[in-house]
């Protein structure tokens, strides 16, 4: 955006970030600690405090780049919504769907701002570059934790996160010891629902 930009332009700003509140109020299927339904923004804050917080410790990557990834990646969510992860299948049409979602939301913004937004989506979902690999790890990470950390009640498939998209977890020697810790953490959940080790595991997630 220019240094003066003109009202048409703040216009469509407002215009973008009225119709982007709508993911506050979209929920995820996990819960909060508290047992209220987790919403979409606020997994795509912690998203972003932790690649804050992670900073030195992921090693050489641009934190800015990351930081837009992680706020963005679910942002065509607003209007669709999302779909939990023991629902998706590689062929559901889900990228292309929130990809379409996007360049609708981003519609009331200028042209060029609205190029970058879906140029960091298609970055995000190629995960081609370093920082789209650490994105897409740590939004497993941050679920993970999620759901550990969350009211979810008895019957919460604690057993299906140990399966869940570790390819993307093990793609960086930092997420994939964070994983550990989450893995060791979700066994002992699993242990606690059915001491006597009867249950079994549902399948793993794609790798989305």
């Amino acid at each position: 955006m220019s240094r003066t930009p003109s009202d048409d332009r703040l216009a469509g700003v407002l215009a973008f970030l009225r119709a982007a509140e709508a993911l506050k109020v979209r929920h995820r299927s996990g819960r909060t600690s508290d047992g209220a339904p987790e919403s979409i923004a606020a997994h795509s804050w912690r998203l972003a405090l932790a690649a804050i917080v992670l900073g030195d410790a992921l090693g050489e990557h641009d934190r800015l780049r990351l930081l837009e990834l992680c706020v963005l990646h679910d942002l065509g969510e607003a209007i669709s919504g999302d779909v939990p992860a023991i629902h998706q299948r590689p062929d559901d049409g889900r990228a292309a769907r929130e990809r379409a979602d996007l360049e609708t939301l981003g519609a009331p913004l200028p042209a060029e701002i609205r190029a970058r937004l879906l140029a960091l989506h298609d970055e995000y979902e190629a995960g081609a570059t370093r920082e789209a690999v650490l994105a897409k790890a740590l939004d497993k990470i941050e679920t993970i934790l999620q759901h550990l950390q969350g009211d979810n009640g008895p019957d919460f498939d604690h057993g299906f996160n140990l399966g869940y998209a570790r390819a993307r977890t093990d793609a960086d020697p930092v997420t994939a010891r964070l994983r550990a810790m989450l893995d060791k953490e979700t066994r002992a959940h699993v242990r606690a629902a059915d001491p006597a080790g009867r249950g079994a595991s549902s399948p793993a997630a794609p790798p989305r």
